[in-house]
């Protein structure tokens, strides 16, 4: 009987060891979504550039698989500004204004990412094709509804813009056009187009996807074709109106 008890106090003590072990390691080792690299966009949603950029870039994120090792962040206001009377004015008009407040509602309401993006890059889809006034497709498309419009009709999209503005103004250093794309809160300025090898360099957990074992293992930021490519700088703004309120 005392030998049965002594057993069983040991296999106790074995036991609770292990769990102590198995929390500390827990605690020690960094989860799967610690490791994920920060990758964000700040955007306008009528910039062409920014629309190409979504659809044949950043949609690879997606196709590939990368997103399981990142933490996607949309921050739709650009190269907007807030004039003197208090409104919110934006590069490419009032619709833009008004496309830039419908995806951050998108974004708020639908904190997935991959159901926000794939509103998002639906209208941008229609951008590209000079289609963008067919944006309301899109609700019905992807299946967000009409939640976005009624967050924006309810002023919660001049908020979320107000709120992204503010955002964007304090970037460090400052944005020099869009679409502007950070990882781990670095800018990448020109080296943009090769966001993907930047993301598979800044990743150091262990579940490496397939996507970044075909990338190459150094980013070239040093050809022209990098710093030719479009984008949509602030002093471009022209004749603009003011949009939202």
């Amino acid at each position: 009987m005392g030998n049965g008890s002594f057993c069983r106090r040991s296999q106790l003590a074995v036991t609770n060891l292990v769990l102590v072990l198995l929390l500390l390691l827990l605690l020690v080792s960094p989860s799967q979504s610690d490791q994920r690299v920060k990758l964000s966009l700040y955007y306008e949603a009528l910039c062409p550039y920014c629309a190409n950029f979504i659809v044949n870039s950043l949609s690879k994120v997606f196709d590939t698989g990368l997103i399981s090792i990142v933490d996607l962040r949309l921050v739709p206001w650009g190269n907007g500004w807030i004039s003197p009377d208090g409104s919110l004015s934006c590069q490419h008009g009032p619709d833009e204004c008004l496309l830039n407040a419908i995806e951050a509602c998108a974004i708020t309401i639908y904190p997935d990412v991959n159901r926000h993006f794939r509103f998002i890059n639906c209208v941008e889809q229609l951008t590209l094709q000079g289609r963008q006034g067919e944006w309301r497709n899109c609700l019905g498309a992807t299946g967000v509804g009409n939640a976005p419009v009624d967050c924006y009709n309810g002023g919660f999209g001049n908020k979320l813009e107000r709120t992204n503005a503010d955002e964007t103004g304090r970037l460090n250093p400052p944005h020099r056009f869009v679409p502007w794309v950070l990882v781990n809160n670095r800018p990448l300025q020109e080296e943009f187009p090769n966001f993907m090898s930047h993301v598979c360099k800044a990743y150091k957990g262990d579940c490496v996807p397939a996507a970044c074992k075909s990338l190459p293992a150094t980013v070239d930021s040093s050809g022209e074709e990098i710093r030719s490519i479009p984008v949509c700088y602030p002093s471009q703004a022209g004749n603009v109106t003011s949009g939202l309120q």
